[in-house]
């Protein structure tokens, strides 16, 4: 699954992302949750030298820069911290939603801690969200599988010389092309989104198209034993050809494209009517 994800405190997006294997959350977001700053940058770049002259302590010595999704719809270095590091944060900030966010943030890294010693949790969780959002059974098990070949794909990857997000986009970007005849990004202009997830709002013979490119492509990586970013994206073309021949070959039967724009918002706002 993508390990990046927006969490709600009180109606209040806070991005997340996993690195090494717990969650690091974008400080400015909470920032933003805790003070309703109407400049969360400038509040976060005065409190680090407030803090620092009060105590000697940096607090950009407990963040990391790690790439979140911005309102654009790009990534972007972000200062995070994990749930120890927001807890000294959030010491600094005089609020009195502090201690309902430290409960929250607590619970959120306790079900972390769940989902690692049972991944099953994890895969339960997201299949109740899904089914809370509104989506049927049947499309439900396509994005489940889904997700397991894009977690298996992405493992290959990152054991044959893929080692930057940057490098995964690029990967995916070959695939998606090759499949579809658009990268991603083409890919949610047509569906008019910006930050959501793509294939979340696919259908389900464009998620079972996405699936095919991707295990293509797993399996190619694995029966020419792969290595480097180059021999990986000639792979992804190969790959995303296989699904791509197969999409034409399907539409020539249906007269009709695979790639619609019809997403998940629209569906459910007509039904909603």
């Amino acid at each position: 699954m993508d390990s990046t994800k927006i969490v709600l405190f009180k109606d209040k997006k806070i991005r997340r992302t996993l690195f090494n294997n717990e969650w690091w959350f974008s400080v400015i977001d909470v920032i933003s949750a805790l003070t309703d700053s109407v400049n969360p940058n400038d509040y976060w770049y005065k409190m680090k030298i407030r803090v620092k002259s009060d105590d000697g302590i940096e607090l950009s010595t407990i963040c990391r820069q790690l790439k979140l999704l911005a309102r654009d719809g790009k990534n972007y270095e972000t200062d995070c911290a994990n749930t120890e590091g927001l807890f000294r944060i959030i010491q600094s900030i005089p609020s009195p939603k502090a201690e309902p966010f430290k409960r929250w943030l607590a619970r959120v890294g306790y079900e972390r801690v769940q989902e690692i010693e049972n991944p099953e949790l994890a895969t339960k969780r997201t299949r109740m969200l899904y089914k809370l959002k509104g989506y049927s059974d049947s499309w439900i098990e396509k994005r489940m599988r889904g997700i397991a070949i894009r977690e298996e794909l992405t493992d290959e990857w990152s054991k044959r010389g893929a080692q930057e997000q940057k490098d995964y986009e690029i990967l995916t970007a070959e695939i998606s092309k090759a499949t579809f005849g658009f990268t991603p990004a083409e890919y949610k202009k047509i569906k008019d989104l910006k930050r959501e997830n793509l294939r979340d709002h696919m259908d389900d013979l464009e998620l079972i198209f996405s699936m095919l490119g991707e295990r293509a492509s797993t399996e190619i990586h694995r029966v020419e034993d792969s290595l480097g970013i180059e021999k990986l994206k000639t792979d992804a073309k190969a790959g995303g050809d296989i699904a791509g021949g197969a999409r034409k070959e399907l539409e020539k039967r249906i007269k009709r494209p695979i790639v619609s724009k019809n997403n998940f918002l629209q569906n459910k706002k007509q039904i909603e009517k």
